[in-house]
């Protein structure tokens, strides 16, 4: 190699340099600016609630969780097919029977158990 290969080689690890130092400036700039803007969202926000601006519980006490069975209602009768946006909201009413279902004595209540899948 000539000595002028040399210094070529030599000056393109400086501009290298140069460039690496360029480029982490840019991502810093990158960051602050980032920063900044999500700081000015912030600021754009409502403020949390005060504490006379949380729910409060009901005079009654705790609502607690109702359990009742459920059956739908019949579905309309007639001699001509009903589309679908025909039927309309198809609601549901309170189940005669209120027992919960249970599972059959000596059954293994699901399917490939393993077991003789019913009575014998």
């Amino acid at each position: 190699m000539t000595n002028a290969s040399m210094d070529l080689a030599a000056g393109g690890s400086g501009a290298l340099a140069l460039w690496l130092i360029v480029a982490a400036v840019v991502v810093v700039a990158v960051l602050i600016g980032a920063f900044a803007f999500g700081s000015r969202q912030k600021r754009r926000e409502p403020p949390p609630p005060r504490p006379e601006e949380q729910p409060r519980m009901p005079d009654g006490g705790p609502v607690h969780e109702e359990r009742e069975r459920r059956e739908p209602d019949e579905m309309p009768r007639s001699d001509e097919r009903t589309l679908p946006h025909e039927m309309g909201h198809q609601g549901s009413r309170t189940a005669s029977d209120q027992e919960r279902p249970r599972w059959d004595e000596g059954s293994s209540g699901s399917f490939g158990s393993g077991g003789p899948g019913g009575r014998r």
